[in-house]
């Protein structure tokens, strides 16, 4: 029988190695539904489309595949905006795919069951890009286009709708199958100058982002390649939070994710040759634009426009990061050149500041290094334990271990992005970290992972309400305001979930309390109480 859109859609998917799809079924989207487990793709119904998207951003993280997420048209699609910014934001590969109005449906509307103005125009607002479809034989060249996205530029989400009507017409197509795509190489004149730079430089320093990571490839290329740049120079090398985990932080050259401390960028701005790799060195990586670099500037990255933003490249390379990484080695040669390349030391008040930032959570945060496994994944969401504690204070040592919202900083990030990762990698411990507002903006994906039976544990500090925007209203004089907030029990609300649940005070407890969880055939939330 000539095949319909719905499964052409489906088989499309499958040709590009999609065996898992993150959604909740609705009258539209239906005829997709009954084409999926045929096609031998696993369905995860979260409870929210938002979380579906996170979901699909922690499985792209840890696996280095795009993550898919099917909706339904209108609040179904809407639903699923925050967590494609987010994913914009961090450049994650996710495939977004809904229904949409009828072919024929007339724009100025009707009345349709979850009608809206203009919906591909509303996601295209805030993916990298957003197709609808005008017929069946459209649908497979539209998955192989956003497939082929990902795979050779900066990944970030897509959006393609399908109308309605659509996924029910038949038509023959021909399925090509996916096209090998070969990593952009860099420009042999801009590395040349690039290894002439780092040569001569007597106060390197090397930036990784999220461009720097390979997610899913243990093997780490692109770390242990500047990890070997690094050791020829003499640089010091600091990474984005979301470049963290990409060289190890245990390494004498390595001062962690901690960019946007004060120290560190007045280290870097001290620096003759900054090699920075994968980066925006926007203000979300800064924490603020408070940053000034005297010495000339190495860029690495795969999207031309990075060369031209806050800080202008004097040497552009536009190319896979690995290749450049590679092809700078390779012109720089063993280190015998410099014999007795100097470790560059810490700033002089770098563990100050650390301690400054870390010093409430410092005995319980050494107690979460302790109880996560080496090849554990860490998942944190917008909160202070995470952004002030974590990234800073648990060193992690092999790639792509730490996942945070970073740019668009969303709220509700950890549990179903851990719930992604989980999936992902089943191999791998995972743990969530939020503070109790961000918790409780998807609190209600407790029920996914008890459906799954994820061992999970998800810690979760509680401050009684948005503790980082009280603070910051104390520091502006104001009186806090609408930031203290009523939290169920929370260790009782797993339970209701029919998760397990602990309180817990002291660091022993909770090491003990993640240690157990790790092993326990269900999730458990770990309520930490702050100050107590």
């Amino acid at each position: 029988m000539t095949p319909n859109g719905a499964r052409i859609l489906v088989e499309a998917l499958r040709l590009h190695g999609v065996d898992i799809v993150f959604g909740i079924p609705g009258t539209h989207n239906l005829a997709i539904y009954g084409e999926l487990s045929p096609a031998g793709i696993r369905c995860v119904t979260p409870r929210h489309e938002q979380g579906a998207g996170y979901a699909a951003d922690g499985y792209a993280r840890v696996t280095g595949r795009p993550g898919v997420v099917l909706t339904t048209t209108g609040p179904g699609m809407v639903n699923a905006l925050t967590a494609m910014a987010q994913a914009y934001s961090d450049s994650s590969p996710i495939l977004v795919v809904s229904p949409g109005v009828p072919t024929g449906h007339p724009r100025q509307g009707r009345g349709y069951l979850h009608e809206s103005k203009e919906q591909s125009a509303a996601a295209d607002a805030l993916c990298e890009w957003s197709h609808r479809v005008a017929s069946v034989r459209e649908i497979p060249a539209a998955v192989a286009r956003a497939f082929g996205r990902f795979a050779e530029g900066r990944p970030r989400p897509i959006h393609i709708e399908i109308p309605v009507d659509l996924l029910a017409a038949r038509d023959d197509v021909r399925f090509a199958p996916p096209y090998r795509i070969t990593p952009r190489a860099p420009d042999p004149d801009a590395l040349d100058e690039a290894a002439r730079l780092l040569r001569a430089a007597n106060r390197p320093g090397f930036v990784l982002g999220g461009g720097a990571q390979r997610p899913g490839d243990d093997g780490a290329p692109v770390g242990g390649a500047a990890m070997r740049l690094a050791e020829a120079v003499g640089a010091g090398v600091v990474t984005t939070v979301n470049g963290k985990g990409t060289v190890p932080e245990s390494h004498d050259l390595a001062l962690g994710a901690t960019l946007h401390l004060k120290a560190v960028r007045h280290w870097l701005a001290g620096c003759d040759v900054v090699l920075a790799v994968g980066t925006e060195l926007g203000p979300a990586d800064l924490w603020d634009d408070g940053l000034s670099l005297a010495g000339s500037l190495i860029r690495v990255d795969v999207d031309p426009g990075q060369m031209y933003g806050d800080h202008v490249a004097d040497v552009a390379i536009v190319a896979d990061a690995e290749l450049a990484l590679r092809g700078l080695w390779e012109r720089l040669g063993p280190p015998d050149h410099r014999p007795g390349a100097p470790a560059v030391p810490h700033p002089p008040d770098h563990r100050w500041e650390l301690s400054e930032l870390t010093g409430r959570w410092g005995d319980h945060l050494d107690a979460l290094r302790r109880a996560l496994p080496p090849e554990g994944i860490l998942v944190g969401d917008n909160s202070m334990m995470v952004y002030h504690g974590a990234l800073v204070a648990v060193p992690v040592d092999p790639p792509g271990r730490f996942l945070f919202p970073t740019g668009f900083g969303t709220l509700g990030f950890a549990l179903p992005a851990a719930i992604g990762a989980k999936l992902g990698r089943p191999d791998r411990p995972v743990m969530a970290l939020a503070g109790d507002g961000a918790f409780q903006f998807s609190v209600q994906e407790l029920a996914t992972a008890v459906e799954l039976r994820l061992s999970l544990p998800i810690v979760v500090s509680v401050n009684g309400g948005f503790g980082e925007i009280r603070e910051e209203m104390a520091r502006q004089g104001m009186t806090p305001l609408a930031v203290d907030l009523h939290g169920p029990d929370l260790p009782a609300l797993a339970r209701a979930y029919g998760a397990r649940g602990r309180a817990v005070l002291t660091p022993d407890e909770l090491e003990d309390a993640v240690v157990e969880a790790l092993g326990a055939p269900l999730p458990t939330v770990i309520a930490l109480r702050e100050g107590e």
